[in-house]
């Protein structure tokens, strides 16, 4: 596999657990675009969105600490000067501007984090979470016209008080004109992606991009 050697430049604990590291740019990417990492030559690379614009001079990768994983614990014991190593930009989870919806969970708001900084903009964002610290960059995401959070466990100002699933089951007339962007864990995008063909969304009409 082709692999290119890397120093960490930025590491930064957004909130408990997850990280975001940057590492200097010498390549162009799309937005949504991904490439493998890893910080052993043993260890297989695993995949990550761009979570930076193609105008930062650094690449950014957000990732949470798995307690199971090879990877994410010793990634999050890293410092600055450690390397890792990356795989070429590769991924077709690319958007074009055109009218669409957004829909993340977790660490799956890396690739639209990229597109909003490279100043690409939704007709409406849903991001969903547990608690509040999960709304990753979500002070960045306020600029939006239509920024929706849905919090299973938190009921604050400002947030819907359940699964992002809930919100769209409720949604009287889901738009079917436009695209739908997804990106989380395989049971999000598998049960939304349901959930939107059984309100009428055709199948090419979603854009899914799947995190392990």
């Amino acid at each position: 596999m082709d692999l290119q050697k890397v120093s960490i430049l930025n590491k930064q604990e957004i909130t408990p657990n997850v990280f975001l590291i940057e590492f200097k740019r010498t390549f162009n990417f799309i937005p949504g675009q991904i490439i493998g990492l890893t910080n052993n030559l043993d260890l297989p690379p695993r995949l990550y969105s761009i979570c930076s614009s193609p105008a930062n001079k650094n690449i950014a990768i957000l990732f949470n600490v798995k307690s199971d994983g090879k990877l994410t614990p010793p990634l999050a014991d890293t410092k600055l000067g450690d390397s890792v190593w990356i795989t070429p930009v590769q991924g077709k989870f690319i958007f074009n501007n055109e009218p669409s919806w957004w829909i993340a969970t977790g660490t799956g708001i890396a690739p639209f984090y990229s597109m909003l900084k490279s100043g690409q903009r939704p007709l409406k964002l849903i991001q969903g979470g547990r608690a509040i610290d999960d709304f990753y960059f979500s002070n960045e995401f306020k600029q939006l016209p239509d920024y929706i959070k849905c919090s299973s466990q938190y009921a604050g100002e400002g947030f819907y008080n359940s699964r992002l699933t809930k919100y769209l089951k409720e949604y009287t007339h889901l738009p079917t004109d436009i695209n739908y962007y997804l990106c989380g864990s395989a049971e999000m995008v598998v049960d939304v992606r349901n959930l939107l063909i059984c309100k009428g969304i055709p199948f090419g009409n979603i854009i899914t991009e799947i995190y392990f």
